[in-house]
């Protein structure tokens, strides 16, 4: 069986397009020429930094994979040195080909070039694959990161307040003395 090669690379201006074909489910809600925007910023910004890389991976000469590289700390208490690797992501069509193991081994290279002894990574709840796949690299979970719009989230802390706080009654107090006052005006 012939095992193509992947090789892995910078990310260049050119590559933008198919990035954010690619991480369309992680880039803002904006329409396709704003996301590409942004991410030609994002890949500049990642070209002049050190601490930044975006790595593409390659099959057979294509564009396979993805992965978003930076330095940061292991959370805002813990100051120690992290490589995180962001928004990995392989083509289904090139899936089962080592192409995320070769985007993780430049992760890896990432940190060792850097001194850095640890390494973070995310993939979303619902993607077996891929958190199988990090379990496989001895990333075990540290937290899980929720997200909810803002709105959403006022609206049920407003709606857990005991009602005293809330200013007023609940609705059904409000219907139960409407009620009574119905039956007190009906029977007089």
């Amino acid at each position: 069986m012939h095992r193509s090669l992947v090789t892995v690379r910078c990310a260049e201006l050119t590559d933008v397009p198919l990035l954010a074909e690619m991480w369309s489910d992680s880039l803002r809600r904006v329409d396709r020429h704003e996301q590409v925007a942004e991410l030609e910023l994002i890949v500049k910004a990642a070209t002049d930094s050190p601490e930044q890389r975006i790595v593409v991976a390659e099959l057979d000469g294509r564009v396979a994979g993805a992965v978003f590289l930076r330095v940061t700390t292991l959370s805002p208490l813990n100051l120690e040195p992290t490589v995180q690797a962001l928004s990995l992501h392989v083509l289904p069509e090139h899936r089962r080909h080592g192409v995320g193991r070769t985007l993780m081994e430049a992760a890896v290279g990432f940190a060792e070039e850097l001194g850095v002894n640890h390494l973070a990574t995310a993939a979303t709840s619902g993607s077996r694959d891929a958190n199988r796949f990090m379990a496989r690299l001895s990333l075990g979970p540290q937290a899980v990161l929720r997200v909810a719009n803002t709105h959403t989230v006022r609206a049920k802390l407003a709606a857990q307040r005991p009602a005293h706080e809330r200013g007023g009654r609940q609705l059904t107090q409000v219907l139960a003395a409407r009620r009574s006052q119905r039956r007190a005006h009906s029977a007089s």
